[in-house]
Parts: structure tokens; C-alpha cells; sequence
């Protein structure tokens, strides 16, 4: 009986797991095409302001203040911004594409630390 509710432990776990890593990824695509598109609707901002700003914002807490942590969140910015921000055009966000990019970050942020 216990190793069955071990098991059962285990199990919730994992899927709590793989649907919290899906809803931060789908996050991020909400996040970066709701922060796109109306800054591209200013026509003095240029795409990669867009994508550069929408990025920090949806890949930095809003508290990122000291902590082990935090350089993962850097460095998975600085990835991005450097890989990333050229996939938007005016006409498309592309924004699973990024995210997909941003998923490629992460893993090698991971990686790294």
C-alpha cells in the first residue's frame, strides 16, 4: 500500500510538472504577442525595440532583485535578445516561433548553470 501511494505521489508530481513548464511557455507566446503588437502600432519604434522590450518583459519577474536564480533569468534574456528579437516582422510576431526560441534559451541557460 505505501509504495502505491509513492507512486501515486510521484505520478501527480510529474504531471504538475510538465503542465506548469507547457502554461510558463504558453505564457510567455500571450505575453510577447500582447506586449508586440501594440508597441508596433507606434510608428517610431523600430521591430527590435518591440521584440527587445516585450522579451525583457515577459522573460524577467517583475522582482529580480539578488539570488542564484536571477542569473538564469539573465542569461536566458540575453540569449534571446540576441536570437530572438530578429524572427518578428511588423506584419507577423511570430510569436510561437519565439517562443520556441525562448524554450532554446532556457535549455541552455540550464545548461550553463
Amino acid at each position: 500500500m505505501e509504495k502505491r501511494g509513492v507512486s501515486a505521489v510521484l505520478m501527480v508530481c510529474l504531471v504538475l510538472g510538465t503542465l506548469v513548464g507547457q502554461s510558463t511557455a504558453q505564457g510567455t507566446i500571450l505575453c510577447y504577442a500582447a506586449c508586440f503588437i501594440p508597441c508596433m502600432a507606434d510608428s517610431t519604434t523600430t521591430t527590435f525595440y518591440c521584440a527587445a522590450k516585450c522579451l525583457k518583459d515577459c522573460i524577467l519577474p517583475k522582482s529580480t532583485v539578488g539570488g542564484i536564480k536571477d542569473t538564469q533569468y539573465f542569461c536566458k534574456l540575453g540569449c534571446a535578445t540576441a536570437l530572438c528579437t530578429n524572427i518578428s516582422t511588423k506584419e507577423d510576431p511570430g510569436e510561437k516561433k519565439v517562443g520556441s526560441c525562448v524554450d532554446a534559451c532556457s535549455a541552455t541557460c540550464a545548461k550553463k548553470n
